[in-house]
């Protein structure tokens, strides 16, 4: 297997510190807001990783942070008047729905920054001892960029890059332009703080990561972790600062390998608040399953930018269309054992740094294929069961085609619709039963002009929306 490393800038052959076992740990949301498409690009990308290690035979254990201390946090307790704990449980509970919707599969551990203090603490007291880390007069306390000599080889960015420095807060105390705070001391009118042996105040966001990183995994004698990941906006300075103080803290590198995902482009701009262009993935959620939004997004491969286009969307659900009426065409049926060669085709496909461009055609091709054949042979029982099998693989590696086929094409059907057309539905099988077959006709018409096509098969009347 071939993974694509964003610190070498080269796609490297994966092996892992452990052999058959891989740790894996991906930044997740800060949560102060509802998660856009851009959280939601991230959680496919990593899911899609651990599904594909997974197939390969690997055990992985994965961890996704959740931060529930941090200024914008602390900023949305004043304006709303809610504590931080109502604020932070909401909106993860929120994310976990969402996710949940896009058929992510849960973090092995989930870690909260807040219950993650004591390991921060130690981890800061390490680089203050070593006098890696130094105190201002405000009682802040920052990592002393100087004194790694490392500095800048995860993002490659030089140490007088303006751009970089820009990313960096200023303090006039700062003995260099990029030195990043590990704690922030609270001021008298400060609520939300905690209590360290050096002050009371909060931890900065690149620590926390390192922390929960050293708490939770242990690693050799070179590096803690197999694989970091998170979107292309976290090399610098969030995975560089973490690095550092890892390095320095614990004398290892974090991560064996680096993994980072484009971001989510809308109208070709990067998604981001500031422009005010950032689509909430629950407005997504309520226009399309997120079964949809899942394949749509995973649609393109996880290094490049995504450029988010309805008409896109709408384009790569009649792809993926085609595999559920393939599904519903052999169903309902019980599965044998995959193609050998189409489950093959696959796993090589996402073992080359998680090729979904070549593992999407090669669906395509089968579906295709599969088609032809049922054309000649219909009741071909063994090419059901087979080709069943194959959608199951594709479901277990790729996260789509686990539906029932007939509940697919009713997606986004409303409840009240829905019970006009079952009730439409019976008047017809009412109408045919008394031959009243210009009756039968008129509803048929009726539906279709709705939008619905029906189905009379041997166990009753389906159907389905256009």
């Amino acid at each position: 297997m071939y993974i694509y490393d964003s610190v070498q800038k080269k796609k490297l052959p994966f092996e892992p510190i452990e052999e058959n076992r891989v740790s894996l740990y991906v930044c997740g949301p800060t949560v102060y807001d509802d998660a856009h498409l851009g959280h939601a690009r991230a959680s496919l990308t990593f899911d899609l990783l651990s599904r594909t290690l997974k197939a390969h035979g690997y055990e992985v254990t994965m961890a996704k942070n959740f931060t529930d201390i941090d200024d914008k946090i602390i900023k949305k307790v004043k304006t709303t008047g809610k504590s931080m704990e109502e604020i932070t449980s909401y909106y993860i509970e929120r994310y976990l729905a969402e996710m949940e919707a896009l058929g992510i599969q849960r973090a092995d551990i989930e870690p909260k920054a807040t219950e993650s203090l004591d390991a921060i603490e130690t981890m800061i007291q390490e680089l203050l001892d070593k006098e890696i880390a130094y105190m201002i007069s405000t009682g802040d306390i920052y990592f002393d960029t100087s004194k790694d000599t490392k500095y800048g080889t995860i993002s490659n960015r030089i140490a007088n890059d303006e751009e970089s420095i820009n990313r960096v807060e200023h303090n006039i105390e700062k003995r260099n332009p990029k030195d990043f705070a590990l704690w922030k001391a609270c001021k008298k009118e400060d609520n939300n703080c905690f209590d360290t042996a050096f002050c009371r105040g909060r931890p900065g966001w690149h620590i926390e990561c390192s922390a929960m990183i050293e708490k939770y995994f242990q690693g050799n004698a070179d590096y803690t972790i197999d694989i970091h990941g998170g979107g292309a906006d976290l090399l610098f300075p969030h995975h560089e600062n973490e690095a550092a103080q890892s390095r320095c803290a614990t004398g290892h590198e974090l991560a064996k390998y680096w993994m980072h995902n484009g971001f989510v482009q809308i109208d070709g701009e990067k998604m981001s608040k500031s422009l005010g262009n950032s689509f909430f993935l629950k407005d997504a959620l309520k226009h399309y399953d997120g079964e949809v939004l899942r394949y749509y997004l995973n649609s393109v491969h996880y290094r490049n930018n995504f450029n988010f286009s309805e008409e896109d969307l709408r384009q790569s659900k009649k792809r993926l269309d085609k595999l559920y009426r393939l599904k519903k065409r052999i169903w309902p049926q019980k599965a044998s054992l995959p193609n050998r060669l189409f489950k093959q085709s696959l796993l090589d496909a996402m073992a080359d740094d998680l090729n979904i461009s070549k593992a999407l055609a090669a669906i395509d091709e089968m579906v295709a294929h599969t088609n032809e054949l049922l054309d000649t042979n219909p009741k071909d029982k063994g090419l059901k069961k087979e080709t069943l099998a194959n959608i199951l693989f594709i479901e277990e590696l790729l996260g789509f085609g686990g539906k029932d086929p007939f509940f697919y094409f009713q997606i986004g059907i409303d409840h009240t619709l829905k019970t006009k057309i079952e009730i439409l539905i019976k008047e017809r099988i009412e109408a045919k039963e008394n031959k009243d077959f210009a009756r039968s006709d008129a509803i048929r018409n009726e539906l279709t002009a709705l939008g619905i096509h029906i189905m009379d098969t041997p166990d009753g009347t389906l159907w389905e929306k256009v």
